[in-house]
């Protein structure tokens, strides 16, 4: 019961305005790559990953390479750039014809002579250089050794060279941001003179496709923007909401007035209170931040705060003044509004409030 009873719907049609918003924003010749690592920002990597393949976008990416094994298995043949391939699973990415992003020397020979031991030829990888995040990646001065090392080695084909723009959602950055865009151009530059077939060169995010549209080389990355999201209000107002995470009400209490609700008592009565029980809980995703009367859901269009601690898998809300039933609708957010709304409230962002959503919560496309 408890994987029927809390959903999260995943509306496709959504995903598909979203998709060609962004579209409507790029030179016909460049590229897209579709971000679904972390269960495609907690939604899911299999439904995104086949509604972009036939969508016929170009790339998809996945941060590991288990990421990229499940996306195989579930049909998907697009190119898989794997953003964080450990050295361990280098065979295996090889086997699922997976393309690993290396990003130092010492991942780079290990990839060579994990695909020379196994026979193989021109097997696809990409390089990612670092202007600025400091995260992953070659450094400039590296430019030259790697393309030596890359040019010398029958066994790596290179498919695209990459980095990751630090603020490009913050315009007080611009100058910054501008600084790693002349960097990348510098390594761009190398690149082309030194390889008679170039590869991909790519750059931008969701908010780097806003803000800065001359800088789309030949590919982008669309991340959160597909899922709603643009980092500025203006623009996640174009867009569509795609997740709605709703549940029901398993049970309604009368409790009387003083008694206590919840784990450590932590909320006690000042009247006579109807509550609801819904199964979501921690768990779930549903942080324990939200409750003591932050958070709150929604049934019959009336916010239920959530009252008490919230629990592993159950919360509890108020519902004294909503004419509610066991079995009925609650809804937890079903708009980027609420979304941020919740987000704000715990001092995080969409990003980690989505992705904090359990998979053991059913996906449901709509």
């Amino acid at each position: 019961m408890k994987s029927n009873a809390t959903i999260l719907e995943i509306n496709k049609k959504a995903i598909l305005h979203n998709l060609a918003y962004f579209k409507n924003k790029l030179d016909k010749k460049t590229k897209i790559l579709v971000v679904v690592k972390a269960f495609a920002y907690g939604s899911d990597a299999k439904i995104i990953s086949k509604i972009s393949q036939n969508q016929k976008v170009d790339y998809l990416a996945v941060a590991y390479t288990e990421e990229g094994i499940a996306l195989r298995n579930a049909g998907i043949h697009l190119p898989i750039l794997v953003l964080h391939p450990q050295i361990q699973n280098f065979e295996l990415l090889i086997e699922k014809c997976l393309e690993p992003n290396l990003y130092s020397f010492k991942t780079l020979q290990k990839f060579t002579k994990t695909v020379e031991k196994l026979g193989l030829e021109k097997h696809p990888i990409h390089l990612k250089f670092n202007t600025g995040l400091n995260r992953l990646g070659f450094k400039l001065n590296d430019v030259s050794e790697v393309i030596l090392h890359v040019k010398n080695s029958n066994s790596i084909q290179l498919k695209s060279v990459f980095s990751h723009l630090s603020a490009s959602e913050d315009l007080n950055e611009k100058i910054f941001t501008e600084q790693q865009i002349t960097s990348f151009k510098k390594i761009k530059k190398s690149f082309e003179q030194a390889f008679e077939v170039k590869p991909l060169f790519h750059l931008l995010n969701t908010s780097g496709i806003v803000n800065y549209p001359k800088a789309q080389f030949d590919m982008v990355r669309l991340g959160i923007g597909l899922y709603g999201f643009a980092n500025e209000e203006k623009i996640t107002r174009k867009l569509k909401n795609v997740l709605t995470l709703k549940s029901v009400i398993s049970q309604i209490h009368i409790v009387e007035k003083g008694e206590t609700i919840g784990y450590n008592r932590a909320y006690k009565t000042e009247n006579t209170t109807k509550t609801a029980t819904i199964p979501i809980g921690h768990a779930d995703g549903i942080s324990r931040q939200l409750g003591k009367e932050i958070g709150y859901v929604t049934i019959q269009n009336k916010k239920a705060f959530i009252i008490g601690n919230v629990c592993m898998d159950m919360l509890m809300v108020d519902v004294t003044d909503i004419n509610c039933k066991e079995g009925d609708e609650v809804i937890v957010f079903n708009s980027q509004e609420k979304i941020i709304e919740m987000a704000k409230k715990i001092n995080t962002i969409p990003y980690e409030l989505l992705t904090m959503i359990s998979q053991r919560v059913k996906r449901l496309v709509v």
